[in-house]
């Protein structure tokens, strides 16, 4: 039983490095996909440092239903379908776990997850170029690979390696989020690259590919996230849900797009004439 043939388009978040808001940007990338009305999961693929439990508010000790000893069905979170090992370990354990073991647990979160009939299945990648990457990009046919990215330079540095990694692969790169891009002071009014001025673009041109999301460094991103209720639930009308859902309009452009390239590629019969 293949239980990713119902899902139309598996998309993964991914980044060269930790700490740039990749997880938070796949929750609400989700979220608005779902609001956009689109049938949406949500696979925590980081074993070592799983994150979208607490981030949904998921009850801890939750566990996935167990279906004829070998299949889960997935715990359904504001409307997403999610898995993640945070659901099945204790939380405050260490993953002290050689590679096997990680890209193990991994392939059977991804293919023995009952996800049922999804319009998108979007993977949080753990960070960096390691065996869970390559095993996604092996073994499964992607949609494509959305990188985030902070305007810092030792970030871009490593996105860039993250983008390579993709193109060795040959899965397409819908686009780059630069994330946490300007802060504006809740007080004055001010606003403030912190993170610097342009490094997404910049990146974006240089592999051909667009800047699909650009989103602000903004306390109440993290006060909702750390809440367990992502920000687009908390204040939907927010300039800042705003952005993730232009973010979410410019994914589903690169995945309309993408699909059109394909459906136009020439067929080459030979015969025997």
């Amino acid at each position: 039983m293949d239980n990713l043939a119902g899902i139309k388009h598996i998309i993964c978040i991914a980044s060269g490095k930790g700490g740039v808001g990749k997880s938070t940007t796949a929750i609400n990338l989700s979220v608005a996909l779902l609001q956009q009305g689109y049938r949406v999961g949500l696979l925590d693929a980081d074993i070592y440092g799983p994150s979208q439990q607490l981030m949904l508010g998921v009850k801890a000790g939750t566990r996935p239903e167990i279906v004829d000893k070998q299949l889960m069905k997935p715990v359904m979170a504001h409307g997403l379908a999610t898995n993640s090992i945070a659901y099945l370990v204790d939380p405050t354990t260490a993953m002290v776990w050689r590679a096997p073991m990680i890209v193990g647990a991994f392939n059977q979160m991804l293919k023995s997850t009952l996800w049922g009939e999804l319009d998108f299945l979007i993977i949080d990648m753990p960070p960096g170029t390691g065996d869970i990457q390559l095993s996604l990009t092996q073994g499964v046919s992607l949609t494509g690979a959305v990188i985030v990215t902070t305007p810092q330079d030792v970030a871009l540095l490593d996105a860039r390696k993250g983008i390579e990694m993709f193109r060795k692969v040959n899965v397409p790169l819908l686009g780059v989020v630069e994330n946490m891009g300007v802060h504006i002071c809740s007080n004055c009014g001010h606003a403030e690259a912190i993170f610097g001025v342009g490094g997404g673009e910049q990146l974006a041109r240089d592999y051909g590919v667009s800047v699909i999301g650009s989103l602000p460094l903004d306390l109440s991103i993290r006060e909702h996230t750390d809440a367990g209720t992502p920000l687009l639930i908390a204040l939907p009308e927010s300039a800042v849900a705003g952005a993730y859902h232009d973010l979410a309009r410019q994914l589903l452009l690169q995945v309309e797009t993408l699909q059109s390239q394909k459906a136009q590629a020439p067929v080459i019969e030979i015969t025997d004439d």
